[in-house]
């Protein structure tokens, strides 16, 4: 598959005249990037959109966010604002073994007797719940003495349908080995957890190349 990634560099300025205030209106400022190559019936099915983000945060020059989808996006937003840069991965870099890594994650668990989601909290049960569920569903073992829960946090916005959506959030970081190369692929490309429409699931990775002389 091909696939992209990209760096969108946004000013003080871009922040503000896009009206980027929380986590859907990045969304929507992500979206608008990409055409939109699903119809309703994939929407209605949840077909994934093959985008996928994850905000890197800013300051007082701007905000920087990382993209990787199956097509190219738009060099600017809305044809005036930011810049984008994109450089199309190679099929070599998902065929290592060992990667560091940095992800958002959803930490959800769904209750077996309600059957709703409910989060999961503190940095100890959200590692757990990663290393689950990275060996079951996502083809890979986190190095457990190097896993990192960064930062735990909550966001609730409205969304364009006027609901209130609340996602609970957490940055995790360590250093991974394949278990399963086509399923690694896959949570590569299409994302890990839930709520990936808002920034979550982007498997940020680095190769760690093993050195042939030792």
């Amino acid at each position: 598959m091909t696939l992209f990634a990209s760096v969108l560099q946004l000013d003080r300025k871009a922040v503000k005249e896009l009206r980027i205030t929380d986590a859907y209106s990045l969304h929507r400022v992500v979206y608008s990037l990409y055409e939109n190559v699903r119809d309703t019936a994939d929407k209605a099915c949840s077909t994934p959109s093959g985008i996928l983000y994850a905000d890197q945060g800013g300051d007082h020059r701007g905000r920087r966010i990382l993209m990787l989808a199956d097509r190219m996006p738009a060099s600017t937003v809305e044809g005036q604002y930011g810049n984008v840069q994109s450089k199309l991965i190679p099929d070599s870099f998902l065929q290592h073994i060992h990667y560091r890594f940095r992800v958002i994650v959803n930490p959800t668990r769904r209750d077996s007797a309600s059957r709703k989601l409910i989060p999961v909290r503190s940095r100890d049960s959200i590692s757990d719940w990663f290393s689950q569920r990275a060996e079951q569903s996502w083809g890979f073992h986190p190095v457990a003495e190097q896993l990192q829960v960064d930062r735990v946090e909550v966001l609730q916005f409205t969304d364009k349908q006027k609901r209130s959506v609340t996602i609970a959030q957490a940055h995790v970081q360590g250093m991974l080995s394949v278990l399963d190369p086509l399923q690694f692929q896959n949570s590569f490309v299409r994302g890990i957890g839930r709520a990936r429409s808002y920034g979550c699931g982007l498997l940020q990775i680095v190769p760690v190349i093993e050195n042939p002389f030792t």
